[in-house]
């Protein structure tokens, strides 16, 4: 058998085995099971309420927005206040990096320099404006502020660097169907 079978029969495996524990969680009553299907049963709805709409605003984008303006103002020729674009799109991208992937893939296919696009999905990843409101809410304001001081900048010199080292190796990234 090829690697690529096997690996797709124990895909379904580890999927049966799984269905087959939560269903006898509920049958023999197994407290930590049902747990894990709340808990599943939680997390889909949150991703139902999230994914479809923010798929929505990101197809409404693709149409939208013309090539052109993304690539004028996030292109290669771009100025060096597009990362603080970069930053404040993902600052109030709902739904992580479930959603910051695809906007992600739809500004690189819009033209986007890569280093802005690596820089949306660090950002994205740690300036949510919700994540930030509820750390300095626990954490305290200072903390929060030293984190972004340190962060962000980070963030962009990360992305510069990735960016000339992809350039440099003269990667290219393709489209898959």
């Amino acid at each position: 058998m090829k690697k690529q079978h096997i690996t797709s029969i124990v895909k379904y495996l580890l999927l049966a085995a799984y269905i087959i524990f939560i269903a006898s969680s509920f049958i023999i009553d197994i407290p930590s099971g049902k747990k894990i299907a709340f808990n599943l049963y939680t997390f889909l709805l949150g991703m139902l309420k999230v994914l479809p709409p923010a798929f929505i605003l990101i197809g409404l984008f693709e149409v939208w927005v013309k090539k052109e303006s993304v690539e004028k103002h996030l292109g290669n020729d771009s100025s060096p206040l597009a990362y603080l674009w970069m930053i404040l799109l993902a600052g109030t991208t709902v739904g992580g990096l479930y959603v910051a992937f695809p906007v992600a893939h739809s500004l690189f296919k819009k033209g986007a320099r890569l280093s802005l696009i690596f820089t949306y999905i660090g950002a994205s990843a740690i300036c949510r404006i919700p994540m930030t409101i509820f750390e300095a809410s626990f954490l305290g304001i200072k903390f929060t502020i030293i984190r972004l001081i340190t962060s962000i900048p980070l963030i962009i010199i990360t992305a510069i660097i990735l960016e000339k080292f992809l350039i440099n190796k003269d990667y290219k990234i393709t489209e898959t169907k």
